[in-house]
Protein backbone atom coordinates (compact mmCIF):
# COMPACT_ATOMS: atom_id res chain seq x y z
CA UNK A 1 0.00 0.00 0.00
CA UNK A 2 1.82 3.04 -0.79
CA UNK A 3 1.65 6.20 1.80
CA UNK A 4 -1.53 8.15 1.67
CA UNK A 5 -4.03 5.31 0.90
CA UNK A 6 -4.78 4.89 4.13
CA UNK A 7 -5.73 7.53 6.79
CA UNK A 8 -4.83 7.95 10.23
CA UNK A 9 -2.09 5.13 9.87
CA UNK A 10 0.38 5.52 12.82
CA UNK A 11 1.68 3.32 15.74
CA UNK A 12 2.86 3.83 18.92
CA UNK A 13 6.58 5.42 19.02
CA UNK A 14 7.18 2.87 21.87
CA UNK A 15 6.66 0.22 18.70
CA UNK A 16 10.26 0.90 17.71
CA UNK A 17 11.93 1.23 21.36
CA UNK A 18 10.88 -1.93 22.75
CA UNK A 19 13.58 -4.28 22.74
CA UNK A 20 16.29 -1.56 21.45
CA UNK A 21 18.87 -2.66 24.10
CA UNK A 22 18.56 -6.61 23.09
CA UNK A 23 18.61 -5.81 19.36
CA UNK A 24 22.22 -5.99 17.72
CA UNK A 25 22.90 -3.21 15.61
CA UNK A 26 23.82 -3.12 11.48
CA UNK A 27 24.03 -0.01 9.24
CA UNK A 28 21.77 1.15 7.03
CA UNK A 29 23.40 0.55 3.60
CA UNK A 30 21.52 4.11 2.84
CA UNK A 31 22.47 6.60 5.48
CA UNK A 32 25.66 4.69 6.48
CA UNK A 33 24.15 5.28 10.00
CA UNK A 34 24.17 2.10 12.51
CA UNK A 35 20.68 0.99 14.22
CA UNK A 36 19.07 -1.76 16.39
CA UNK A 37 18.16 -4.54 13.97
CA UNK A 38 14.34 -4.34 15.22
CA UNK A 39 14.23 -0.73 13.28
CA UNK A 40 15.75 -2.15 10.00
CA UNK A 41 15.54 -4.66 6.77
CA UNK A 42 17.20 -6.77 6.07
CA UNK A 43 17.80 -7.63 2.42
CA UNK A 44 19.66 -10.58 0.53
CA UNK A 45 20.93 -11.31 -3.19
CA UNK A 46 19.67 -14.34 -4.37
CA UNK A 47 21.42 -16.75 -6.52
CA UNK A 48 19.90 -14.61 -9.63
CA UNK A 49 21.28 -11.97 -8.65
CA UNK A 50 17.34 -10.37 -7.38
CA UNK A 51 17.50 -8.17 -4.39
CA UNK A 52 14.71 -10.16 -1.94
CA UNK A 53 13.52 -8.94 1.21
CA UNK A 54 14.20 -10.97 4.56
CA UNK A 55 12.01 -9.62 7.22
CA UNK A 56 12.86 -12.96 9.48
CA UNK A 57 16.55 -12.40 8.64
CA UNK A 58 16.86 -16.28 8.01
CA UNK A 59 17.79 -16.65 4.42
CA UNK A 60 21.37 -17.06 4.07
CA UNK A 61 23.96 -14.52 2.17
CA UNK A 62 25.34 -11.06 3.45
CA UNK A 63 22.68 -8.86 5.00
CA UNK A 64 22.11 -5.83 3.09
CA UNK A 65 20.16 -3.75 5.46
CA UNK A 66 17.96 -0.79 5.49
CA UNK A 67 16.19 1.83 7.83
CA UNK A 68 12.54 0.48 7.85
CA UNK A 69 11.02 3.57 5.96
CA UNK A 70 9.79 3.54 2.65
CA UNK A 71 11.51 6.85 1.40
CA UNK A 72 14.95 4.60 2.14
CA UNK A 73 13.93 1.77 0.46
CA UNK A 74 12.95 4.19 -2.81
CA UNK A 75 16.48 5.91 -2.28
CA UNK A 76 18.18 2.47 -2.25
CA UNK A 77 16.58 1.56 -5.79
CA UNK A 78 17.05 4.89 -7.46
CA UNK A 79 20.12 5.71 -6.83
CA UNK A 80 21.98 1.88 -7.77
CA UNK A 81 22.94 1.08 -3.83
CA UNK A 82 22.49 -2.08 -3.51
CA UNK A 83 24.54 -2.93 -6.43
CA UNK A 84 27.29 -0.88 -4.21
CA UNK A 85 26.96 -2.75 -0.92
CA UNK A 86 26.70 -6.22 -3.07
CA UNK A 87 29.73 -5.17 -4.87
CA UNK A 88 27.98 -6.80 -7.92
CA UNK A 89 25.34 -6.21 -10.36
CA UNK A 90 21.90 -6.94 -8.88
CA UNK A 91 18.16 -6.58 -9.97
CA UNK A 92 15.97 -4.75 -8.06
CA UNK A 93 11.85 -5.12 -8.16
CA UNK A 94 9.79 -1.30 -8.97
CA UNK A 95 7.96 -2.31 -5.99
CA UNK A 96 10.44 -3.99 -3.78
CA UNK A 97 8.99 -1.33 -0.97
CA UNK A 98 5.50 -2.46 -1.79
CA UNK A 99 6.61 -5.77 -1.06
CA UNK A 100 8.23 -5.13 2.16
CA UNK A 101 5.00 -3.77 3.44
CA UNK A 102 3.16 -6.50 2.46
CA UNK A 103 5.22 -8.99 4.20
CA UNK A 104 5.60 -7.10 7.49
CA UNK A 105 2.35 -6.37 7.54
CA UNK A 106 1.51 -10.36 6.88
CA UNK A 107 3.77 -10.59 10.09
CA UNK A 108 1.95 -8.35 12.07
CA UNK A 109 -1.44 -10.25 11.54
CA UNK A 110 0.16 -13.75 11.94
CA UNK A 111 1.12 -12.64 15.27
CA UNK A 112 -1.89 -11.70 16.24
CA UNK A 113 -3.29 -14.33 14.86
CA UNK A 114 -0.85 -16.43 17.05
CA UNK A 115 -1.56 -14.38 19.99
CA UNK A 116 -5.52 -15.05 19.72
CA UNK A 117 -5.50 -18.76 19.60
CA UNK A 118 -3.15 -18.41 22.80
CA UNK A 119 -5.78 -16.65 24.21
CA UNK A 120 -3.58 -13.57 24.06
CA UNK A 121 -5.60 -11.27 21.85
CA UNK A 122 -9.22 -10.46 21.73
CA UNK A 123 -11.25 -7.95 19.84
CA UNK A 124 -14.32 -6.01 20.36
CA UNK A 125 -14.91 -2.99 22.36
CA UNK A 126 -15.92 -4.76 25.66
CA UNK A 127 -13.40 -7.42 25.54
CA UNK A 128 -10.82 -5.09 24.90
CA UNK A 129 -11.88 -2.54 27.92
CA UNK A 130 -11.83 -5.37 30.30
CA UNK A 131 -8.33 -7.05 29.11
CA UNK A 132 -7.35 -3.22 30.39
CA UNK A 133 -9.15 -3.63 33.22
CA UNK A 134 -7.71 -6.74 34.29
CA UNK A 135 -4.34 -5.48 33.82
CA UNK A 136 -3.43 -8.18 31.38
CA UNK A 137 -3.21 -5.76 28.17
CA UNK A 138 0.40 -4.61 27.19
CA UNK A 139 -1.47 -2.77 23.86
CA UNK A 140 -4.74 -1.94 22.24
CA UNK A 141 -4.91 -1.81 18.28
CA UNK A 142 -7.36 0.35 16.58
CA UNK A 143 -8.62 0.13 13.08
CA UNK A 144 -7.35 3.02 11.29
CA UNK A 145 -10.41 2.88 8.81
CA UNK A 146 -12.39 3.03 11.72
CA UNK A 147 -14.86 6.05 12.91
CA UNK A 148 -12.95 8.67 15.21
CA UNK A 149 -15.20 8.55 17.89
CA UNK A 150 -14.53 4.93 17.89
CA UNK A 151 -10.72 5.07 18.14
CA UNK A 152 -11.36 7.83 20.42
CA UNK A 153 -13.32 5.64 22.82
CA UNK A 154 -10.46 3.22 23.00
CA UNK A 155 -7.77 5.91 23.81
CA UNK A 156 -9.97 6.87 26.64
CA UNK A 157 -9.57 3.66 27.88
CA UNK A 158 -6.16 2.92 27.22
CA UNK A 159 -4.42 3.94 30.36
CA UNK A 160 -1.43 4.86 28.56
CA UNK A 161 -0.52 1.99 26.73
CA UNK A 162 0.62 1.60 22.96
CA UNK A 163 -1.55 2.18 20.48
CA UNK A 164 -1.51 0.62 16.99
CA UNK A 165 -3.39 2.29 14.43
CA UNK A 166 -1.78 0.75 11.35
CA UNK A 167 -4.16 -1.84 9.97
CA UNK A 168 -7.61 -1.80 7.98
CA UNK A 169 -10.86 -2.98 9.54
CA UNK A 170 -10.77 -6.00 7.37
CA UNK A 171 -7.04 -6.50 7.97
CA UNK A 172 -7.78 -6.76 11.54
CA UNK A 173 -10.37 -8.58 10.87
CA UNK A 174 -8.67 -11.67 9.51
CA UNK A 175 -6.69 -11.90 12.17
CA UNK A 176 -9.25 -12.96 14.11
CA UNK A 177 -10.74 -14.91 11.68
CA UNK A 178 -13.92 -12.63 11.00
CA UNK A 179 -15.14 -10.18 8.35
CA UNK A 180 -13.96 -6.70 9.96
CA UNK A 181 -12.51 -5.82 13.61
CA UNK A 182 -12.06 -2.41 14.93
CA UNK A 183 -10.84 -2.46 18.47
CA UNK A 184 -8.44 -4.88 19.89
CA UNK A 185 -5.76 -5.78 22.66
CA UNK A 186 -3.13 -7.75 22.93
CA UNK A 187 -1.80 -8.92 26.12
CA UNK A 188 1.65 -8.59 27.75
CA UNK A 189 4.23 -10.79 27.19
CA UNK A 190 6.45 -12.61 24.30
CA UNK A 191 4.20 -11.97 21.50
CA UNK A 192 3.29 -8.87 21.91
CA UNK A 193 6.99 -7.85 22.35
CA UNK A 194 7.36 -9.12 18.68
CA UNK A 195 4.26 -7.82 17.66
CA UNK A 196 5.29 -4.09 18.60
CA UNK A 197 8.67 -4.50 17.03
CA UNK A 198 7.09 -5.58 13.85
CA UNK A 199 4.20 -2.74 13.79
CA UNK A 200 6.96 -0.42 14.32
CA UNK A 201 9.07 -1.15 10.91
CA UNK A 202 5.39 -1.37 9.28
CA UNK A 203 4.92 2.14 10.33
CA UNK A 204 7.93 3.26 8.34
CA UNK A 205 5.68 2.17 5.09
CA UNK A 206 2.08 3.13 6.29
CA UNK A 207 2.61 6.29 7.89
CA UNK A 208 2.65 9.72 5.83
Amino acid sequence: MAVGEQDAVRTDARAFRRGDAESPERRCIVTRESAPRNRLVRCVVAPDGTVVPDIEGRLPGRGLWLRAERDIVGVACARNVFSRAARAPVRVADDLADRIEDLLLRRCLDLIGLARRAGEAVTGFEKTRAMVESGRAGALVAAADGAEDGRAKLRAVARGLPLVELFTADELGAAFGRDRAVHAAVAKGGLLDRLLAETGRLAGFRTA
